[in-house]
């Protein structure tokens, strides 16, 4: 793997959340797979709306698709996931890494949420590190890429591989690493896994946000461009000074909007909490004041 077989690539681009989602199909059985959709999510409104994702299986029947798979590189912080949707309208598989049951065991008391189980089960399929699957005649394999969060994966098919948070384009660096089990060692070693294939590799990134002097957003690199030009790990920076930069920069960064929203629902692989008795499903946003803060840090 790679092999001469190239994947059909169509991308897909939130700019409400400066989200990419791709519709990667095999040109010989058109099988495919939809990787990270979007739900789209008004926040001040409490509304969901499906556009999004709409528009990939209006792209997948125009073109005579049959999506057999939506993936998550990770449950991301900065948008709903729109699998559900996928998966009840196609019959896909919804895939995330393994250690999706750190990250549930992680917020479940954060949310108190005692209907989630932390054993992945609300998944299709949980990929291992170096686990192997197909769509159609085109070969994938699981690269586990920790760091942005405990569970993060990037989906190498042929010669493409699909990164998530993990790299942004070069001029833009890297992912933080400051949510709950992120570590920016943890991130600096998983990149260089990522620097050490193929110089040739296409890289697919889940998010751009126009880095200074870019007038366009872009989200398509290559393996050797990173390695030259990444503004965080290029041209062979050490684990100690990304560190650093990572640490110092993450301190200064406000949290994402859709945060608390996104954990919870993307954590039960893009499921909304159950109806309370009412009928109505809440999303939770919890409280803490300034003085049960200090005496936690006191405590602690």
């Amino acid at each position: 793997m790679p092999s001469d077989r190239k994947p059909l690539i169509h991308a897909f681009f939130d700019e409400a959340t400066f989200t990419v989602s791709y519709l990667v199909a095999d040109p010989a059985t058109r099988e495919a797979a939809v990787i990270d959709p979007v739900l789209d999510y008004d926040q001040n409104a409490g509304e969901v709306d499906t556009r999004s994702v709409e528009a990939i299986l209006a792209k997948a029947a125009a073109e005579g698709y049959r999506i057999v798979w939506t993936l998550e590189t990770h449950a991301h912080a900065d948008h709903l996931s729109g699998s559900p949707l996928v998966k009840a309208k196609t019959g896909a598989k919804i895939g995330i890494g393994e250690h999706i049951k750190d990250v549930q065991r992680i917020f479940r008391p954060v949310f108190n949420a005692t209907d989630l189980k932390t054993d992945g089960s609300d998944f299709d399929h949980l990929f291992k590190d170096g686990e192997t699957f197909a769509i159609g005649e085109l070969k994938g394999s699981i690269l586990h890429t920790p760091g942005h969060t405990p569970a993060d994966i990037v989906y190498r098919i042929e010669d493409a591989a699909f990164v998530g948070d993990t790299l942004f384009m070069p001029d833009f660096g890297t992912a933080r690493a400051d949510f709950p089990g992120g570590d920016a060692r943890t991130l600096y070693r998983s990149i260089q896994k990522l620097l050490a294939l193929p110089p040739e590799t296409r890289l697919f990134l889940c998010h751009d946000y126009k880095a200074p002097g870019r007038d366009h957003y872009a989200w398509e690199t290559t393996v050797a461009e990173q390695r030259a030009a990444n503004v965080h790990v290029g041209q062979g920076k050490d684990e100690a000074a990304f560190v650093a930069m990572r640490e110092e920069r993450d301190a200064r960064l406000a949290v994402p909007r859709l945060l608390l929203p996104s954990i919870q629902v993307n954590i039960r692989a893009g499921r909304f909490p159950e109806a309370e008795t009412n009928g109505v499903r809440y999303l939770l946003i919890p409280v803490k004041t300034k003085s049960e803060n200090a005496a936690a840090a006191t405590a602690a």
